[in-house]
């Protein structure tokens, strides 16, 4: 099932989203100073491509204090706008019945774009997956 709702949700926009994450990622590593939020986008990207069977899950260690005040500053620059994006396009694929499963995939987007720093995506398949945190 999980493979079924990957291959709808690339088809209806996780091509679309993850071109904009990998774009976005490319931009920021072309500027030096941002490639903490480059690398965080390219993560996103991979999840933004094939969300169903994934989870994020905060770092073992805890977001440090740089990635904390990094994820202030990139909420404060595109955090916010992404988040928005998310959220029209979760309302428009709630539309349809087949759309809901993307519309609450849309959503999970919307903490880690908000907050990138200091999270990892890992598979929901393996038995411990709260045992990351």
């Amino acid at each position: 099932m999980k493979a079924i709702l990957n291959v709808i949700w690339l088809v209806f926009g996780g091509i679309w989203l993850a071109l904009g994450y990998f774009f976005a990622g490319i931009l920021c590593c072309l500027l030096i100073v941002t490639i903490p939020w480059g690398i965080a986008s390219f993560r996103i990207a991979g999840y933004a491509l094939w969300p169903f069977g994934r989870a994020v899950v905060d770092k073992p260690k805890g977001p440090g204090v740089l990635a904390t005040v990094g994820n202030v500053i990139w909420l404060l620059v595109a955090g916010i706008w992404i988040a928005i994006g998310h959220l029209l396009t979760a309302v428009a694929m709630a539309i349809t019945i087949i759309g809901i499963p993307l519309a609450i995939a849309n959503l999970k987007l919307i903490p880690v774009s908000l907050m990138p720093l200091g999270k990892m995506i890992v598979p929901t398949d393996r038995p411990f997956v709260s045992s990351y945190r």
